[in-house]
């Protein structure tokens, strides 16, 4: 069975499918394609966020410790370690993994 792994110094070992991430600096305004500013107070109707993985449990299989995952927000714990806040979720919570940009496909990068 493999150890589960945890990004730097948390006090904390996820246990089964559990995977902890981070959203630090995923919030925040953001542009629309045609470059209008749009305020993170803005109001919209069910909208996904991205977070950082920064630990995993043993029995996570498709997401590993540094991928930037995609979830509804509606659904979350949120924990706070070490004076920082993370959300805990069900790797079945997860709606997708993002892929960096890739020299050899000539995408400009994450596409969802």
């Amino acid at each position: 069975m493999a150890e589960p792994a945890t990004s730097g110094d948390l006090p904390v070992r996820m246990l089964h499918d559990r995977v902890l991430v981070s959203q630090e600096g995923e919030g925040g305004e953001r542009r629309s394609g045609g470059g209008i500013v749009i305020p993170a107070t803005a109001s919209v109707g069910r909208r996904l966020a991205w977070a950082k993985v920064v630990a995993i449990g043993a029995h996570v299989r498709q997401v590993r410790l540094g991928d930037r995952v995609l979830f509804d927000p509606e659904d979350r714990a949120e924990v706070e370690l070490q004076s920082r806040d993370y959300v805990l979720l069900r790797e079945r919570d997860i709606h997708a993994v993002g892929e960096e940009r890739r020299a050899d496909s000539g995408n400009t990068g994450l596409y969802l």
